[in-house]
């Protein structure tokens, strides 16, 4: 059985291959206010192995996905598991085949989340926001102040 290639910039990502995919607690400031967002990112497997192990996670919860369902023609599509209202992250097409090419390389990830199913136990929490677009601005007084003898041979 012959699979489709999707991209012709990687040839090595079928619409057969596998990802898990997310659905992500984010955050936009303006204005000084915080508003929530919903994305889809595909989930590489090393952060899925962390994740499953009980640390803090944005991800309210992840799929198991073949690259075709969310790859599929020339659309994107967001999966039925997740929320119309949810939007996909930024760099997607990329992301997913970054994220492809790590299961890919380490087969036994698949396990995790078998193709078809979803996990909800994941340890959800927003105590740390993900916000979107912040910007760090450096300033003067965050520069460290050296000791005068630093470069001085003594």
């Amino acid at each position: 059985m012959a699979t489709a290639i999707l991209i012709k910039d990687a040839n090595d990502i079928s619409t057969e291959d596998y990802c898990v995919f997310g659905l992500a607690t984010c955050f936009l400031k303006e204005d000084g206010e915080f508003h929530e967002v919903q994305v889809v990112e595909p989930i590489p497997s090393a952060a899925l192995e962390a994740i499953l192990k009980g640390i803090p996670t944005s991800y309210q919860f992840a799929c198991g996905k073949l690259v075709g369902e969310v790859l599929g023609g020339e659309t994107l599509q967001i999966p039925a598991d997740f929320p119309q209202e949810a939007q996909l992250c930024d760099n997607f097409v990329e992301r997913v085949i970054a994220a492809t090419r790590t299961y890919k390389t380490r087969p036994e990830a698949k396990q995790h989340i078998p193709v078809g199913t979803r996990r909800d136990n994941l340890n959800y929490s927003l105590e740390k926001k993900r916000v979107l677009n912040a910007v760090h601005v450096v300033r003067t007084e965050d520069n460290v102040k050296q000791h005068p003898h630093t470069h001085n041979v003594l």
